[in-house]
Formats: C-alpha cells, sequence, structure tokens
C-alpha cells in the first residue's frame, strides 16, 4: 500500500514564498536526490538509471525516474520502487528510504542512529553552514569519490 503525500505544510519559515510552493518545496527531498544524480556533472540519465536498476535484478521505468524527478510522483514508492531506486541512482537503500519518508511521510530527522561519533559531528558541522558553503563541501567530497573511482 502506498501512502499519500501529507496534506499538511510544514512549519518552516517562509515569508516571501507562498505556503503551498513552500509545502511543495520542503516536500521534494527524494526528487530533489533523483535530479541531483541527473545534473551532478556527470548527467546520469534517466535511461541509465533504469538499466542500473534492471542490472541489480529490479524493475523501475526510465518514465518513473523522470516523474520522480520533477515532483510529480504524488504517492509513496512501495519498498520494492525504493529498493530499485536506490540501485538506480547507486546510492544506500536507508539515503533513499530517509528522502521518501521526508518527501512523503513529512519526516524530520532528529538523530544520526547508525552512525559514530565521528559522523555525527561532521554532519552537525555541515548542518551550521549555508547552502553554497555545503554544495562546496559536497563538491569536494564527490571529486575525490571521482577520483578514487578513477584511479582503481
Amino acid at each position: 500500500m502506498e501512502a499519500s503525500a501529507p496534506n499538511q505544510p510544514r512549519t518552516t519559515p517562509s515569508h516571501d514564498i507562498p505556503d503551498s510552493l513552500a509545502r511543495d518545496m520542503d516536500r521534494d527531498a527524494l526528487s530533489q536526490l533523483v535530479r541531483s544524480i541527473n545534473d551532478d556533472g556527470r548527467g546520469v540519465s534517466y535511461q541509465e538509471m533504469e538499466d542500473r536498476a534492471t542490472a541489480a535484478g529490479l524493475k523501475l521505468s526510465k518514465p518513473y525516474f523522470q516523474k520522480m524527478a520533477t515532483n510529480a510522483v504524488t504517492t509513496a514508492p512501495t519498498p520494492d520502487r525504493l529498493k530499485a531506486l536506490a540501485a538506480g541512482l547507486q546510492k544506500p537503500l536507508s539515503v533513499v528510504q530517509r528522502a521518501a519518508a521526508i518527501q512523503y511521510l513529512d519526516y524530520e530527522a532528529t538523530e544520526l542512529a547508525g552512525y559514530d561519533d565521528d559522523i555525527r559531528v561532521i554532519v552537525a558541522h555541515l548542518a551550521g553552514m549555508g547552502r553554497s558553503e555545503r554544495r562546496r563541501w559536497q563538491a569536494m567530497i564527490e571529486a575525490d569519490e571521482r577520483a578514487k573511482r578513477d584511479e582503481g
């Protein structure tokens, strides 16, 4: 059974943004994740995402990845679809599940269960940064991952 996205707006302060737009922006975590993979400098296509899911033995269509990216999927993905999304995005299932929970269930993480103290400190530090600073750190981390992949 798939859960519908909540109708209640979050309590995010948004003085210049209409409530309906702020609500849609707040419930965009999984869609944002798909868009970030599609437009992360490598430009992973939706077809490639579908191919990755298929290679992992899971089925999820190119149009579904496209709809997810545009926030046009109005019901929460099933557990099987979440697994296929994770495979297509090459992200850990837990990351995809958390993004889906934020987008469709209005979930807000208040802890970092399953991570050690070093990771919690890093995340807390990043959370205190502005958006442009976080993007710079994300770019550095992703560049490091690409360099390691290219070496191996």
